[in-house]
C-alpha cells in the first residue's frame, strides 16, 4: 500500500471510531502516521468527511502540564468540524465521550483570510486579521483507549482530540486593549448533588491566548494551509478541565468579554 492510501486508511478508522463513539489502542503499523506533517495529511481526509465546511481550528496543550499529560514537546492543532459546533445553551450527551471534560477557552474569528507565506506572521499581522473575540467551552475526546501514550503524530492524526465545541457571543471590542494574559476565567460545573469552581486566566494559553492564535496561523502556514475569513480559533484551556456528569451544567464565564454554557446529559 502507498503511503498516501495508508494515510486514507488511517482517516477512514478514526472517522468511523469518532461515528461511533469507540476507540482503538492504535493505528496499525501500516497506516500509522510517523510525522506531525503525515498526523495532519490524516486530518485533513478527515475533514473532507465532513457535511459542510471547516469551522475552524482547535489548539491542544497550549500549557506545559497539558504537554506532559499527553506526552507532547509542544502544541498541536486540530479541525473544528460544523456539524460539532453548538450555540451557548445547547445541550450536549455524554454517552460517546469517554474524556467527559469542559475547557472554558478564549475563542477568535478571522476578518480576512491569511494564506502561507514565507515568513512568520506577527502578533500585528494576525490581530489585524482577527474580526471578534469570543467565550467558548471545547468538550474534547479521543479515539484512542489511552491518548496519553500513542505519541504526538497519531494524537495529531486523531484531530488533536476535537469533539465538540460551543460557541459565545461575540465580547466587546475593547478586548483589543486588554491584556488577555491576566484576564480571569471562572469555570462554573453544577450538579443535582454536586458544585465545584475552577478559577484559570489567559496565561495558561501559551502566555497569552493572542500568542496561541498566532502560533496556528504559523503552524497552518507551514503546512501550506489558508486560515480562512470567518473561521474561528479556540486557543485552549483556560482552567484545569472541568469533570463533567450526566445532569451538570457547565458556566465559563470570562468577565467582561462574556459568559457561555453548556448542559450535559447521558
Amino acid at each position: 500500500m502507498d503511503r498516501g492510501n495508508a494515510l486514507l486508511q488511517a482517516s477512514e478508522i478514526l472517522w468511523n471510531e469518532w461515528q461511533h463513539g469507540t476507540v482503538i489502542p492504535s493505528l496499525s503499523g501500516d497506516c500509522r502516521p510517523s510525522t506531525r506533517a503525515e498526523g495532519y495529511q490524516v486530518q485533513a481526509a478527515i475533514e473532507a468527511r465532513s457535511a459542510g465546511p471547516l469551522f475552524g481550528w482547535k489548539i491542544a496543550a497550549t500549557s506545559p502540564a497539558g504537554q506532559r499529560h499527553i506526552n507532547v514537546k509542544g502544541p498541536i492543532a486540530g479541525r473544528l468540524l460544523r456539524e460539532r459546533v453548538h450555540a451557548s445553551g445547547s445541550r450536549l450527551s455524554l454517552a460517546r465521550n469517554r474524556m467527559a471534560v469542559a475547557e472554558p477557552e478564549f475563542a477568535f474569528r478571522m476578518r480576512c483570510d491569511l494564506p502561507p507565506k514565507g515568513l512568520p506572521y506577527s502578533k500585528e499581522e494576525v490581530l489585524a486579521a482577527t474580526a471578534s473575540l469570543h467565550p467558548a467551552i471545547e468538550v474534547p475526546d479521543s479515539r484512542f483507549v489511552d491518548f496519553t501514550i500513542v505519541g504526538e503524530a497519531q494524537l495529531i492524526a486523531d484531530n488533536a482530540c476535537a469533539h465538540d465545541f460551543i460557541l459565545g457571543d461575540p465580547a466587546p471590542n475593547d478586548w483589543r486593549t486588554m491584556d488577555l494574559s491576566q484576564h480571569q476565567v471562572r469555570g462554573q460545573v453544577s450538579g443535582a448533588a454536586r458544585s465545584y469552581l475552577r478559577e484559570g486566566s489567559g496565561a495558561a494559553v501559551l502566555g497569552n491566548p493572542l500568542d496561541a492564535l498566532v502560533w496556528l496561523v504559523n503552524e497552518l502556514s507551514s503546512l501550506g494551509i489558508t486560515l480562512h475569513s470567518g473561521q474561528v480559533v479556540t486557543t485552549g484551556a483556560c482552567t484545569v478541565p472541568l469533570e463533567v456528569l450526566p445532569g451538570d451544567t457547565v458556566v465559563a464565564g470570562f468577565g467582561p468579554c462574556g459568559t457561555v454554557f453548556a448542559s450535559f446529559s447521558d
